[in-house]
Parts: C-alpha cells; structure tokens; sequence
C-alpha cells in the first residue's frame, strides 16, 4: 500500500513549461498520481499533445497558451484554471530559458565550457539578460503572484520552483542563467516565510543535468557530455521522471513539514567540489 500522505486524487495543478522536457513529466507524473493539470507554456501544439495524455491516463486537463512573462497572460491562465476545477492545490513554476553567453569578449581567454558560447566575440545584450531574467525568475514571481490569493483563501497549497545547481555553482559564462536561479532559490526562501500562517509550503527544485531541448548541444557533442559526466559521481545524467517523483512528493501531505527548502537532484554533482 502507498501511504495515504501521498494521495493526490482529485488535486488540481498548474505546471507551466508543460509542452516539453522537465515540465511535461512533472504534469505527466501528477496524473498517473490522480491530479488534474492546467498545461501552460506558450507553443500551442506541445501543450495539446501534454494534455492529451493525461486525458489517456484518466485525468482532466486544461491546455492553455501562455507567455508566463506577462503578467495578463498568466492572470488569465489562473482564470482559466479556476473557472475550469474550481480551485488550485498545486503551482508548478517550470518554464525557463538558458544559454552560454560571455559578459563581454575575453580576448585570448577560453574558459572550460567556451565551445558552448555561441558568438565569443560579442558581448551580453540586455536583451538576452533580461530574456533570461524574465524567463526564469520574473514568470515565478508573475504567477505565484496571480495564483496566491486562491491559495491563502483556501489557507492550503504547494508551490513548487524550478530552480538549479546552476544556483548554488559559480559557471563561466552562464552568469544570466546562474543569477536567475539563485533568485528562484531565495524568491523560495522569503515566500515560504510570509505564506507558512496559512499553511502553504513553497519549495524548489534544483536539477543538475538533465537531457532536455535546452542541453540537446551538451549531450551532442562527445567532449562536452564527457566533461559534464566527469563532474558527476554517479557517472550519469538524470531523467526527467525523477523530478517529476521529487515533485511529486513536494505536492503531497507527505511533505507537510518542508517548506522555504530548495533541494538538488544531480547525482552528487554538487558534493563535488570543485570539479
């Protein structure tokens, strides 16, 4: 028997980033687990196929485009959500953004990881910067935002980041995507403390390195996957469905007394240090 802490029949959920990679199978996972799931992310066609197959797996879903950067795309998804289930147990804050990129050009300087820098001759528009803030840290703020008055009236939820190692390990030429994250862990930290009176735990997730559409150029390249599996003690990269268990224990009353923690799941990536 699967204790009853984990029981999550008849819970409602919001995954953003849901088309694809770490996303998808979260929401993939909450549905064989009995939850009902608001897809969201912004390519129509992958959130479609998502919830097409939690409707295969017997639960309700609820696809709805969003660009989690803008505030009255989001305030409308939570709408949706609640004219559609009524109400929201769990916010799943997934969608983000990354890419390699220099501050400014370092003439004569390669750091390890160069090859993965697309153009080592310019340096960091404020475009990319705030492409990755937004993505990354401004949607967490935007839709825990629009989904919290639901939650505290209810006085009962679960948020849950996505965070990284990336937060807790200093990379070249990742500073937008590092920076991002680190906020994503400390946005956690604060919100658990202002929401724990009504019984809302806020968490996050730190991956290490998972084969998603956003690491396709590391696992292609044979010197770059072998300096990535180097730097892993397991000797392996993850797979999607872990996070997808870890987020579902996060989601479940079997995490009741856990809250403002961010917790990292990499194979003993960053037990190793320095690699």
């Amino acid at each position: 028997m699967i204790p009853k802490e984990y029981d999550l029949e008849g819970k409602v959920a919001i995954v953003t980033g849901s088309g694809r990679g770490i996303g998808k199978a979260i929401a993939l996972v909450f549905a064989e687990a009995g939850v009902d799931v608001v897809v969201a992310a912004r390519t129509v066609e992958q959130i479609e196929g998502t919830a097409k197959e939690i409707r295969e797996l017997g639960r309700r879903a609820l696809a709805v485009p969003t660009d989690v950067t803008k505030a009255d795309q989001v305030e409308n998804m939570v709408k949706k959500a609640i004219s559609e289930f009524g109400k929201i147990d769990i916010l799943v804050n997934d969608a983000g953004a990354s890419f390699a990129k220099q501050l400014i050009p370092l003439p004569g300087v390669k750091l390890p990881g160069w090859e993965e820098v697309a153009d080592l001759d310019a340096p960091m528009s404020e475009e990319e910067w705030h492409l990755t803030m937004n993505t990354n840290l401004t949607s967490v703020f935007l839709c825990t935002r629009a989904v919290g008055p639901y939650m505290i009236k209810q006085r009962k939820g679960k948020v849950i980041n996505l965070s990284s190692v990336n937060a807790d390990m200093g990379l070249p030429y990742w500073i937008s995507c590092n920076v991002s994250k680190a906020g994503v862990s400390m946005f956690t930290r604060c919100l658990a403390l202002e929401w724990a009176p009504f019984n809302i735990n806020v968490n996050a997730m730190g991956p290490g390195d998972f084969p998603t559409s956003l690491t396709t150029k590391i696992h292609n390249d044979p010197q770059l996957k072998e300096q990535m599996l180097r730097c892993i003690p397991l000797g392996r990269t993850g797979n999607v469905r872990d996070l997808g268990l870890l987020a579902l224990y996060l989601a479940s009353d079997a995490s009741n007394y856990m809250t403002g923690q961010t917790i990292f799941l990499d194979g003993g990536e960053l037990a190793l240090s320095p690699c």
